[in-house]
């Protein structure tokens, strides 16, 4: 298990990877990316059970991970790579022609990792809730985690998804919102006032945590809450309090770093608050 001091290393470097990548390709979404690093890196190196060495996408024997909110591949793919799922050199053909990084994860080129194409808001609780399912049926003991964007719950199909997963006792199941509080538009209790957020997942029928999403001690911890939570009859979603653009002054807290790339000279600036603790691809 990694301690919380090398949780945050991790994650600073894939905050730089994050960085690059969008500046290199002129395009992304580096916000979002931004706000759920540390959890995912989290995620991915202290608590979910995965091999990239034995993985195939029907994700038998290990947990499974989907990204709901796919603009957020950045994140996604620097995980992977730093996981390793793929080299970590691969991580500058970001959004080149024929790349298998694309701007929204895909699985028509083989990428290791990816169980589900992604970036059609609202989609990604269905398959993860298909997933979990599928491993109950099949007596798989292994969990299924899935990220959803906070402006993404505007969908109407999260929410049937949440009705779905709370009737069929999808109890393996653990989602997990980054809530930052933006999205491309603007505040998301402006565009259409979320407000309570943690009290419609309980009134749907989950089990609820909430957690600073940038204390690595606090989110050990609910994701320890959320894995004693598991097998007893309910979905569990921990939300994820976040500031987008985390790591880099100029772009914290706002909305407008959501989908529009860093040019180098803002590169350069990012950079130079965001420690290379493992070496840049």
């Amino acid at each position: 298990m990694a301690n919380t001091n090398e949780l945050k290393r991790i994650s600073s470097q894939v905050r730089r990877d994050i960085i690059r990548m969008v500046t290199s390709a002129g395009s992304g979404h580096p916000g979002g990316s931004m706000s759920s690093a540390d959890f995912l890196t989290a995620l991915f190196f202290d608590v979910m059970k995965h091999d990239p060495a034995s993985w195939t996408r029907d994700g038998k024997g290990q947990d499974m991970f989907f990204l709901s909110a796919g603009h957020l591949s950045p994140v996604y793919y620097s995980l992977l790579a730093r996981s390793g799922y793929f080299d970590i050199s691969e991580l500058g053909t970001f959004r080149q022609l024929g790349s298998r990084l694309q701007g929204h994860p895909c699985v028509d080129k083989g990428l290791p990792g990816i169980f589900q194409a992604s970036g059609s808001l609202g989609q990604g609780l269905s398959a993860a809730a298909g997933a979990a399912l599928g491993k109950k049926l099949d007596g798989d003991s292994n969990r299924v985690y899935v990220l959803l964007g906070d402006g993404e719950c505007e969908e109407g199909q999260i929410w049937e998804a949440a009705m779905f997963c709370a009737h069929h006792k999808i109890d393996n199941l653990v989602a997990i919102t980054d809530w930052n509080r933006q999205q491309i538009d603007g505040r998301v209790e402006n565009v259409a006032g979320l407000v309570n957020l943690k009290g419609k997942w309980e009134a749907f029928g989950w089990e609820v945590l909430e957690c600073d999403g940038h204390d690595f001690a606090e989110i050990l911890d609910a994701y320890a809450k959320a894995g004693k939570l598991c097998g007893k009859g309910k979905p569990v979603m921990i939300l994820m309090k976040t500031e987008m653009g985390k790591g880099v002054d100029f772009m914290e807290g706002t909305h407008k770093w959501h989908g529009k790339a860093t040019d180098p000279e803002q590169c350069e600036k990012a950079l130079s608050q965001l420690e290379e603790t493992l070496g840049d691809y």
